[in-house]
């Protein structure tokens, strides 16, 4: 298979989904618990891609200063912080982590 084939397979397979997802009928997408995880999706997938950020160090699980720091966001988090106020949080803990040796 020649890169130009596999280019051509995956445009044409994008273009398929697509059009199976403009297929899916309006009544479907209005319902209630179909919204509710549609909202709700989005959210999932960054908290995964940040979870295997965190602790996956090219495939093997190491807790570092990125740990320290999410756990200070999640601290933050439970005492109501502004949502600046999590980010500067998790960044100085992190980089206090990195800069002791972590």
């Amino acid at each position: 298979m020649t890169v130009w084939t596999a280019i051509g397979v995956t445009a044409a397979g994008c273009y398929l989904v697509k059009l199976l997802g403009l297929s899916v009928p309006a009544a479907a997408l209005e319902r209630p618990v179909v919204r509710r995880l549609a909202a709700l999706l989005p959210v999932a997938l960054l908290a995964a891609l940040t979870a295997l950020q965190t602790v996956d160090d090219g495939g093997t699980p190491v807790l570092d200063a990125r740990a320290a720091g999410v756990g200070a966001a999640v601290a933050a988090l439970v005492l109501r912080a502004p949502f600046l106020v999590v980010v500067a949080v998790a960044v100085a803990v992190t980089a206090g982590g990195r800069a002791v040796g972590g």
